[in-house]
């Protein structure tokens, strides 16, 4: 695991949890690789806190507006610790954005799709997937 802190949302609607598809790098070095399903999110910048990443890439990677944030908890994550957020949007439905400033021109995001939550009750807490691999077979939307 990197060391890089990040932040994700966790953005439910109708008891189901916005996702997006992304694919990771293959060994062209290009985002040709494996495709998986995760949070809205990314890397904290330099300067910036949590939960100010957290609203930037909402905006970013879905186009919601941001209307409140509170920390739910800390989670292990590939690419490093992930602060992850619940978070409610403006009304909306959601928008496959870009993802600025990376070092390649081939889309990373391919994808968004509302997840069905898990049903659970009231003391059992919240559990979110955080990252879901993707397979050829769920081109349509992620695992149920």
């Amino acid at each position: 695991m990197v060391d890089r802190r990040r932040a994700a949302a966790v953005i439910i609607r109708d008891g189901h949890v916005l996702m997006v598809r992304e694919r990771g790098r293959g060994p062209s070095g290009r985002h040709d690789g494996h495709e998986y399903w995760t949070l809205p999110g990314g890397g904290i910048e330099p300067g910036e806190s949590a939960e100010q990443a957290v609203v930037r890439e909402v905006a970013e990677e879905v186009g919601l507006a941001t209307r409140s944030v509170r920390h739910l908890y800390d989670t292990p994550y590939p690419s490093g610790w992930t602060a992850c957020f619940a978070v409610e949007v403006a009304p909306g439905e959601p928008r496959l954005g870009v993802d600025p400033g990376r070092d390649c021109d081939c889309p990373r995001m391919v994808g968004l799709s509302w997840v069905p939550l898990p049903r659970s009750s009231a003391s059992e807490g919240l559990m979110v997937p955080t990252l879901l691999m993707a397979t050829p077979e769920d081109a349509a939307g992620p695992p149920r």
